[in-house]
């Protein structure tokens, strides 16, 4: 999907998806028919590239914001990318940018949702089914999950970034819990505080608020 001709908005999707792309290197596997697979096409030239996780940041609150409308217990956002419930990994996201001199060109956000598969390969990962009890229709949840990312989206291109902001710190996963983390290969104890406005983790390790870019830091716990 080069997104070179296509309008903005496009939506592709796939039905089974065996070798999707993650953070770390890591790879998605998803069930044939039982989960939620897609791409959007965004064009957000109204942004600059150094602002481009205020992107990733709203379209993380979309999605968040579309399952939680139905998974009572909540949906939070594991930084960077993770979408999570009941302490699990339910969901992906992983954007490609494309720039054009100091501004965003294209966006190809890829959004990985585990929807109606009960048996999942990795011990920290769930699906909606696990938490609702019930299948629910793929075109109910991307319907609903199209909307709410757009309604962020718009938000975004009036320039709310603060709002943005708040917003995404307010959903950050274990946020204010002091954790164990391991970086520079030693293991400490940090409370998360948020992220910075390029998009680096906030640790706060004793009286020192530390920044991390990715694949600097890992959560251990």
């Amino acid at each position: 999907m080069s997104g070179t001709d296509l309008p903005e908005g496009t939506v592709l999707i796939t039905d089974h998806q065996t070798q999707g792309r993650g953070q770390r290197g890591n790879t998605w596997d998803s069930g044939q028919g039982l989960n939620l697979t897609f791409s959007l096409l965004l064009r957000p030239r109204f942004l600059a590239v150094r602002d481009q996780f205020q992107l990733s940041m709203a379209v993380a609150l979309g999605i968040a914001e579309g399952l939680g409308e139905q998974v009572p217990s909540g949906i939070t956002l594991k930084w960077p990318n993770d979408i999570m419930s009941e302490g699990k990994k339910v969901g992906g996201v992983l954007i490609e940018n494309q720039s054009q001199g100091p501004q965003l060109s294209v966006a190809i956000v890829g959004i990985g949702i585990n929807v109606n598969q009960r048996e999942l390969p990795h011990p920290g990962a769930g699906s909606l089914i696990q938490v609702l009890g019930r299948e629910t229709p793929l075109q109910e949840i991307l319907h609903t999950l199209l909307t709410a990312i757009e309604a962020r989206y718009l938000q975004l291109r009036s320039g709310a970034h603060a709002i943005i902001q708040n917003d995404y710190h307010a959903r950050l996963h274990r946020v204010g819990v002091p954790q164990t983390f391991e970086a520079e290969g030693k293991s400490f104890t940090g409370i998360i505080r948020g992220v910075d406005e390029s998009g680096r983790l906030r640790v706060q390790e004793g009286d020192e608020e530390r920044v991390f870019a990715l694949k600097e830091i890992r959560m251990v716990n």
